[in-house]
C-alpha cells in the first residue's frame, strides 16, 4: 500500500482551523496548499513561526472548497491502479484536519495510520538541517516524516 505522509499547520490547539496542508508520498509526489484562516485565533507561536512562511509557494493559496477538489484530484493521481493508500500522520490533529479538508468524505481507499512511534526524530532533524528547510511548514514536515519513517516489523503471527 502506498504511504502518503500528511502534515498540517493550524491556528491553535484550542480553536483549531487549518492554515496549510502538505502531503509527501513514498513514491515522491507532493502536494501543498494554504487556505484562509481566522487570524484572530492564531496562537502567538503560529503568528511568529508559521504565518511568515506562508505565500512562498506558487499556486498554493486556495479556498477551503477548492482544497477538497485539489486534494481528491491529487490523491487519485498518485494512486497506483486503484490501490488503497495509507495516510500516515504523527499527530491526530493532522488526520482530523485532513478529513475536515475533505468535508469528512474521505475515500474508502484512504486508510489512516498513526506513525508517531515509527518516525526517527534524529532523522527528522537531519532532514531539516541537511536541506536547510525550517520546521513548522506543512510540506517540509511531511517530507521530513517521509524521510524519517522507519517501519517497525509486525508482531502479528
Amino acid at each position: 500500500m502506498l504511504k502518503i505522509f500528511v502534515d498540517t499547520e493550524f491556528t491553535d490547539f484550542i480553536d483549531t482551523h487549518l492554515i496549510s496542508i502538505g502531503l509527501a508520498s513514498a513514491s515522491g509526489e507532493e502536494f501543498y496548499a494554504e487556505v484562509p484562516y481566522p487570524e484572530q485565533v492564531c496562537s502567538p507561536f503560529v503568528r511568529m513561526v508559521v504565518i511568515p512562511m506562508l505565500g512562498m509557494m506558487a499556486n498554493a493559496a486556495c479556498s477551503a472548497e477548492e482544497l477538497r477538489s485539489r486534494l481528491l484530484s491529487w490523491l487519485n493521481l498518485v494512486r497506483t491502479r486503484g490501490a488503497d493508500i495509507e495516510i500516515c500522520f504523527d499527530y491526530q490533529t493532522d488526520w482530523d484536519l485532513f478529513a475536515d479538508a475533505l468535508d469528512y468524505r474521505v475515500p474508502n481507499w484512504c486508510h489512516p495510520r498513526l506513525v508517531a512511534n515509527e518516525i526517527n526524530e534524529l532523522l527528522r532533524y537531519e532532514f531539516h538541517q541537511k536541506n536547510s528547510l525550517p520546521e513548522h511548514h506543512a510540506l517540509y514536515d511531511a517530507q521530513a516524516n517521509r524521510y524519517a519513517f522507519r517501519e517497525r516489523p509486525s508482531t502479528d503471527s
